[in-house]
């Protein structure tokens, strides 16, 4: 399993153009004060031999049991756990779009580290971009719907909530690592540095430094998604403006972030200018596919995001509107049950009063 860490210098020199320094100017002048620093030597490493295919991709799996096990005992006990709770609660049973979302989560996170993509993450920038884009934005937004503390603690002892699970959400670092803000700007920050600075090309050249990376892009991406979906307990839950806010915003960092790539003029990452175009493609060529993919990919999913997030508001405005009408219609009808009850009760003791009448004009006689 090997990581990808981005950072725009070559052979300590950012080139880039100008239209790329207006828009994303102080990002450059910090990857270059960082490049300068002194980059990590590059060395080509093992190129596969044939050229990435559909087939290969899909079917080019490596199945590392460090990776492939705890996912599939997490898939395991999330399907076990779930089970108990429908048959605890029959009434409630768990939504089958939170059982599978997580299940599909975790597909997610073993495509980007176990399928064909991991074979060529060091050779080929696009694929690699492919790699971070499901670790940062399709993984953690499944496992987010998946409202996975919820269902912990549905499935949990009153004993074991009390004495451990509420004191860990409730705790000072779940306070500081959950704030919305806090989790905004490094998910921004992790991208943009990532990216821009020698820590990618480090991370193409070190399995080590590559594990570190996709493992702060699987984190950074929960801590950015879990208050966008907003189904778990939070210690500050935003409401649905802020949410929109919150998910909209980060489309323009995205954005700069892949024109930056898109409009560098020169290979950004010695590791890939050194293969030369082993497939046909050069650095640059392919380092332009990357960007391209992530501008498409990563603003249409914040799009996306933005816009169920406008669907979703409604909706609950609607049911906020509606929700009054309704209880005073219940009212309405609950009043006049009373009235037609009163009515009968009148009418039944006038009725005992005409009968008792000529029972009672009789014994008199």
């Amino acid at each position: 399993m090997r990581v990808l860490v981005h950072g725009p210098w070559e052979h300590g020199h950012v080139s880039v153009t100008r239209s790329c320094r207006r828009l994303a100017g102080v990002p450059i002048v910090v990857a270059t004060g960082l490049a300068a620093a002194g980059p990590v030597p590059p060395t080509s490493g093992p190129v596969p031999p044939d050229a990435p295919s559909l087939g290969g991709l899909v079917l080019g799996w490596s199945f590392e049991p460090v990776v492939l096990l705890p996912l599939l005992a997490v898939a395991i006990w999330w399907w076990r756990t779930l089970d108990g709770i429908d048959r605890g609660h029959p009434e409630h049973p768990v939504p089958k779009r939170q059982r599978w979302a997580l299940v599909f989560g975790l597909v997610a996170i073993a495509v980007a580290l176990q399928s064909g993509l991991a074979r060529y993450d060091t050779t080929l920038f696009s694929l690699h971009m492919v790699q971070h884009l499901l670790l940062t934005m399709v993984a953690p937004s499944l496992l987010a719907l998946a409202a996975p503390i919820t269902q912990l603690l549905r499935a949990s002892s009153p004993g074991t909530r009390q004495r451990l699970i509420l004191p860990v959400l409730h705790s000072r670092v779940v306070l500081v690592i959950g704030h919305p803000i806090l989790a905004w700007i490094l998910f921004a920050a992790v991208m943009w540095g990532s990216h821009f600075s020698p820590l990618f090309n480090a991370s193409l050249e070190d399995p080590l430094a590559h594990d570190l990376e996709h493992l702060a892009y699987l984190t950074v991406g929960l801590l950015f998604w879990w208050p966008v979906v907003g189904l778990d307990p939070s210690p500050h839950r935003m409401a649905y403006p802020a949410r929109i806010g919150y998910a909209f915003l980060q489309m323009p960092l995205n954005s700069f972030l892949a024109m930056a790539i898109l409009f560098a003029d020169a290979s950004l990452y010695p590791h890939y200018a050194t293969l030369g175009a082993p497939y046909g493609i050069d650095a640059l060529s392919d380092q332009r596919l990357a960007a391209g993919i992530m501008w498409i990919f990563g603003d249409l999913v914040f799009l996306v995001s933005t816009l169920m997030l406008v669907g979703a508001w409604m909706r609950s405005e609607t049911r906020a509107s509606t929700r009054p009408s309704a209880e005073r219609r219940v009212d309405a009808e609950m009043a006049s049950i009373r009235e037609r009850e009163a009515a009968l009760r009148l009418r039944r003791a006038t009725g005992a009063g005409d009968q008792a009448g000529p029972a009672d004009s009789t014994s008199d006689r």
